[in-house]
């Protein structure tokens, strides 16, 4: 289904629910505006509300805008439940100069990704967010990803799905990428095309 601007955050309560586009379709402002719909409208405890951020800062590489963190669209992300990333996410395709390059950087996502996930399957909320899925998929396992979604209520998470940050060597790697996020699509109880 097509994302317009008018979402009705009450919807996405008691379900599990993925933004997937390309970038700059709004994915991590969407999911930072239901986060603040939850505290300040539902009145729900912030520390009921998991954030797992495995989005890049935001940047500019090769003339794309990419990235950025909940915490750039709601200041009041920081009172959640948030797991601290040990280093920091780097855009594996935008970073890379080969394809070694490419999976050197995707397997250092991965470790940072991997660790944050089970932190939150050892002490599971009722309310899951994942900003920027993607970059877990790279590598990563969707069984534990899917474990991990549902000891939650309420998930939201939000994927790139695109064509504007492949490049020649990474041609394999998009297409991976991108089938996991038609995996999950097929999976979740509600998914959202942001363009």
């Amino acid at each position: 289904m097509n994302l317009h601007n008018n979402i009705d955050y009450s919807s996405l309560i008691d379900h599990h629910t993925l933004l997937y586009g390309e970038t700059n379709t709004k994915k991590t402002y969407y999911t930072a505006i239901f986060i603040q719909f939850l505290i300040e409208s539902k009145h729900i405890d912030p520390k009921e509300i998991s954030i797992l951020d495995f989005a890049p800062p935001q940047c500019i590489i090769k003339n794309i805008k990419i990235g950025g963190k909940i915490k750039d669209f709601y200041k009041d992300g920081i009172k959640c439940n948030n797991f601290s990333l040990e280093g920091e996410i780097i855009p594996p395709r935008l970073n890379a100069r080969n394809i070694k390059e490419l999976y050197e950087n995707a397997c250092k996502n991965y470790k940072i990704t991997f660790k944050i996930l089970n932190l939150f399957n050892e002490n599971p909320t009722s309310i899951l967010i994942i900003n920027d899925i993607s970059i877990f998929l790279h590598i990563g396992n969707k069984k534990l990803l899917l474990d991990s979604i549902q000891k939650s209520h309420t998930f939201l998470g939000n994927s790139y799905y695109g064509s504007s940050i492949k490049t020649d060597f990474t041609n394999t790697f998009s297409l991976r990428e991108k089938r996991l996020v038609e995996y999950l699509v097929k999976k979740l109880e509600k998914s959202y095309f942001t363009g």
